[in-house]
């Protein structure tokens, strides 16, 4: 099987991994660290703001049956790309939205995306969403992997993932892996 990878950060990587996990096509999201200046980064650093470093997750996807370009629509869609450093109550940089491009080809596909998002004016602001290139991915501590999965009733996951779960659900229900419960 012929595999690529998307490293993407839009807020809580608890939240981005919830919804990934059941993108078809989609074999495996790993959340972790990138864009930072501090060598093996841990969640206390980055929860500092002062690393550099983003949330972000890192899905292992098959093109053959989800394309690049439509995780990405699925990324802006879960997400508000137009404000700065900020998803919701999550502030600072650790939680900026940005797409960590693997090669030229993925910039230039985040590039056109963006752009054609731009015109179809969703949202009332710009899209501040950066484009970085990925040189250094650090997995998260193990507790951070799955965490919706394991922790469906702790609080942040009733109040913020499970509803950007439930969105993704029914806005690509065409993408699901398989059906979910009602």
């Amino acid at each position: 099987m012929n595999t690529q990878m998307a490293t993407l950060a839009g807020g809580c990587f608890w939240c981005l991994e919830a919804v990934f996990d059941e993108v078809k096509g989609v074999q495996s999201v790993e959340s972790g660290y990138a864009g930072g200046h501090v060598e093996n980064p841990d969640y206390s650093a980055i929860c500092t703001g002062t690393t550099g470093h983003a949330e972000i997750i890192q899905i292992n996807f098959d093109p053959e049956i989800v394309s690049y370009q439509d995780l990405l629509h699925v990324f802006f869609g879960i997400h508000d790309p137009t404000t700065l450093n900020r998803q919701g109550g999550d502030v600072g940089t650790q939680y900026r939205s940005a797409i960590f491009y693997h090669n030229d080809e993925q910039k230039e596909l985040a590039e056109q995306v963006i752009k054609d998002l731009e015109t179809q004016n969703i949202w009332d602001n710009p899209i501040v969403t950066t484009l970085e290139k990925l040189e250094k991915f650090y997995i998260a501590e193990d507790y951070h992997q799955e965490y919706f999965a394991k922790n469906p009733f702790q609080g942040y996951c009733q109040a913020v993932v499970a509803p950007k779960v439930t969105k993704f659900r029914k806005q690509y229900s065409e993408m699901l892996k398989k059906e979910q419960p009602a």
